[in-house]
């Protein structure tokens, strides 16, 4: 992943740590609905077999990616810190 580069001309060290920091603020606030709004089987069953399992699988899948880009904001932020 390439972090950005702080010099004279850029944006600032601390602008950029903050941006960084927010963004990795707003995706756990994020995964916390998440949660929330994981499926529940009773929401399914009516579908058939197999229903809940796949809307268990395609929210994991979500919840997933979503850590995955949080994580790389934090590796940012702990490159912008120094």
């Amino acid at each position: 992943m390439l972090a950005p580069t702080v010099h004279l001309n850029g944006t600032s060290q601390e602008h950029l740590l903050d941006q960084v920091t927010a963004a990795a603020t707003a995706l756990r606030a994020a995964l916390e609905k998440m949660q929330d709004a994981a499926p529940n089987a009773r929401d399914y069953y009516p579908q058939g077999d197999g229903a809940y399992q796949q809307a268990e699988a395609e929210h994991r899948s979500r919840v997933r990616r979503v850590q995955e880009v949080l994580a790389e904001y934090e590796r940012l932020a702990e490159t912008l810190a120094g």
